[in-house]
């Protein structure tokens, strides 16, 4: 199992590197092409929405956000009507489908009751008006992604008939592999493959005409052990379309991949598909590492190791670094927290017969806490972890998920066999910058120079 370390006078924060529920719903609706968003807020809450169109490489000219823009007379003096007038000109500007009105921390504050006010509002307003109150106080960016799934529940169509060999796919931007549309098209490679077709990504890249026609599906993949599992649940019972694949760790190393692929495979009849996945993807990895890094498990073995990352890919790196590169994984520091998290980890530290020390739910303040108290020789998270081990004198960081400090042009999976890769090469880099002198005596060099 593991041992949960528990932190007192956590009230307030400290060092914090935290998220809002807004920057969560915005990052699930901010996929969805052909629908608007008005936020009542602040003018400030509209950068996070924009991060949210960043994240999904949306240029500005195909952002469609209102912001009622409050001021403190706002706050004291209520903004119901300032709200309406904005709903009002945003259906005028905009012609979408359907507009999401999203109340922030503000709204909250005021008591807007959004519900009411777009309920009363529709009959003057074209667009679906879809009331969301995502303000800070209800929780993180994770809260925030299963509010904007919710959101989305209704406009799934009811239908009795499934389309064979199709699968949704739901929330793979919710994962800290700063190139994450990498992992989402080898997943579409994959499913190619195994000649199983995509019926909708829950939600990137998408259409409403496509978010209905999810109900034809015949089973569901949740590629965040974040966020969603809840909402693909509903799915389930509300249209008989099943979660799959959702009691293992996602295609992160070796193993991990290769059990997900069987499993794939075997829901869907295609086992000869997946083995030869499998069997290409196990060459390459092997026949790559003998040739360009032959000291890779010396190198590695027995470095006691702290990961900071989401379950998504938290949850797979931990067998990848025992098992595949005899790491010790003495510190889990994982962002969010479920009972669907918790029971996986569980699950995985049994299988493997671990016992780290593990925090959920992981804040700036317990994460640099933690990492203070448990002596490990290397750190595996973000940037933001690079600095905190740098000060706490942990001399090897991993700096490979978001927020990177890399520059990324091109996107590069985590998940699969050329994830792995992809992984273990940004692992080596940073392995070689650690140890890499930096205390060159240059003085030195230009008096040996100067006598010649």
């Amino acid at each position: 199992m593991y041992d949960e370390l528990t932190f007192e006078n956590c009230q307030h924060s400290k060092d914090p590197v935290l998220s809002c529920a807004l920057e969560g719903v915005a990052g699930i609706i901010a996929g969805i092409r052909d629908v608007s968003m008005v936020i009542h807020s602040p003018q400030g809450c509209a950068a996070t929405v924009a991060m949210a169109y960043d994240h999904h490489e949306i240029d500005f000219t195909r952002r469609k956000i209102g912001c009622s823009r409050l001021f403190e007379a706002d706050i004291i003096m209520g903004a119901s009507g300032k709200l309406k007038a904005l709903i009002k000109e945003a259906d005028q500007s905009f012609k979408t489908k359907s507009m999401f009105v999203i109340g922030t921390c503000a709204a909250d504050i005021i008591g807007e009751d959004l519900n009411g006010l777009c309920r009363n509002l529709q009959p003057e307003i074209s667009a679906k008006l879809i009331p969301v109150m995502a303000g800070g106080f209800r929780g993180d960016s994770y809260a925030g992604a299963n509010l904007g799934l919710e959101a989305l529940l209704p406009f799934i169509a009811a239908n009795p008939s499934r389309t064979a060999n199709t699968v949704n796919i739901i929330a793979p931007q919710i994962n800290l592999n700063p190139t994450w549309r990498a992992d989402l098209a080898w997943v579409k490679t994959v499913l190619n493959c195994m000649g199983i077709t995509v019926q909708t990504v829950v939600a990137h890249d998408i259409t409403l005409s496509e978010l209905e026609n999810a109900g034809t599906a015949a089973a569901n993949i949740l590629l965040s052990h974040d966020v969603g599992h809840t909402f693909a649940r509903k799915i389930q019972e509300r249209h008989g379309i099943p979660l799959i694949l959702a009691d293992m760790p996602l295609p992160v190393g070796l193993k991990n991949t290769a059990r997900w692929l069987q499993a794939l495979g075997a829901y869907f009849n295609a086992e000869d598909a997946a083995a030869a996945l499998i069997r290409t993807g196990e060459e390459l990895v092997i026949d790559t590492l003998r040739r360009r890094a032959l000291m890779i498990i010396p190198r590695y073995r027995n470095c006691k190791i702290a990961v900071v990352a989401d379950a998504t890919i938290g949850i797979g790196l931990v067998r990848m670094l025992y098992e595949e590169l005899e790491m010790i994984p003495e510190l889990l520091l994982i962002k969010s927290d479920s009972p669907y998290v918790r029971k996986l980890l569980g699950q995985e530290l049994n299988a493997l017969g671990i016992r780290p020390k593990v925090v959920f739910g992981a804040d700036g303040y317990q994460i640099k806490q933690a990492l203070a108290t448990v002596e490990v020789d290397a750190v595996l998270g973000s940037a933001w972890e690079k600095y905190v081990a740098e000060e706490l004198g942990i001399r090897t960081a991993f700096d490979v998920l978001a927020p990177a400090n890399t520059d990324i042009y091109l996107d590069r999976a985590y998940f699969g066999y050329e994830g792995m890769l992809n992984l273990l090469e940004r692992v080596g880099n940073c392995w070689e910058a650690a140890f890499r002198s930096k205390t060159i005596n240059w003085a030195q060099y230009e008096r040996a120079f100067n006598q010649q």
